[in-house]
């Protein structure tokens, strides 16, 4: 098979995966401000290929979440990221791609391998992805506005003390910053 012919054949395949996605989604739920609830229970998988138990494995110290539910919503979580590394900000910090639907579930071996492909192995733990449990984490926070991240600073209780779900803003990195302060004592 030629190189142009490989090409053609993966280019539709991506095409069908992106169709596929966007027609597996549900309607979306409305935001909710979850600050101050326990964040549900919930089980993904991380890049490096751990099971990962969200929020039990995470407590014992204050963690921050970045749920995305959408592609586009890196763009959002990167700038977050870079936000959190400009102001020092000394906290555990978990990206967490949420896809909800059978059929992204059923190709999330594919998709997980994308992810890879973008990210340095060395962060591959700090991502976390959950497919089973994502409709739990979607209604816990809503998803409306799904280009926007959702950003939860859990306490060591696994309990959301601080939630955004409008948009990066740097303004709010000091605001993020007192908070970590707060969940840590």
């Amino acid at each position: 098979m030629s190189k142009l012919a490989r090409v053609g054949i993966g280019a539709a395949a991506l095409a069908l995966l992106g169709l596929l996605t966007v027609t597996s989604c549900s309607s979306p739920l409305p935001r909710r401000d979850p600050t101050g609830e326990l964040f549900p229970a919930a089980v993904g998988k991380s890049l490096e290929g751990e099971e990962v138990a969200l929020p039990n494995d995470l407590l014992g110290e204050p963690a921050l979440l970045l749920v995305g539910y959408v592609q586009d919503a890196q763009f959002d979580i990167d700038r977050w990221l870079l936000g959190l590394i400009q102001a020092q900000v000394a906290v555990r910090t978990v990206e967490v791609p949420t896809v909800r639907g059978l059929v992204p579930g059923l190709l999330s071996g594919t998709i997980d391998e994308g992810m890879r492909g973008g990210i340095p192995e060395r962060f591959w733990g700090d991502v976390v992805t959950v497919y089973g449990d994502a409709a739990e984490i979607a209604r816990f926070t809503g998803t409306e506005g799904p280009r926007n991240a959702r950003v939860l600073l859990l306490d060591a209780q696994g309990r959301v003390t601080w939630f955004h779900d409008q948009g990066y803003a740097a303004p709010l990195i000091p605001e993020l910053v007192d908070a970590v302060g707060r969940a840590g004592r």
